[in-house]
């Protein structure tokens, strides 16, 4: 079974945070090692795919990445 992308990594956050944040932090932990592995230093999410799309939702969401060692960037931003 091969490791997931970054794409698949941040598809599967979308998933989980429509499922009211269900595993959230083994996506997350998935999302980093694919990060790793690509050579990317940040993952891009579209806000509008977001649940809380407000400016709070998005700082809490970047905040709970960053604690996590994720760098989260929004498109169009």
């Amino acid at each position: 079974m091969s490791e997931p992308t970054v794409a698949e990594a941040v598809e599967r956050i979308y998933g989980s945070l429509q499922a009211d944040n269900a595993d959230i932090d083994v996506h997350i932990a998935t999302l980093k090692a694919a990060l790793a592995r690509e050579g990317v230093k940040e993952a891009v999410f579209d806000p509008a795919r977001l649940v809380q799309n407000n400016r709070s939702g998005r700082k809490l969401m970047q905040a709970y990445f960053r604690q996590r060692g994720v760098t989260v960037k929004y498109s169009g931003s």
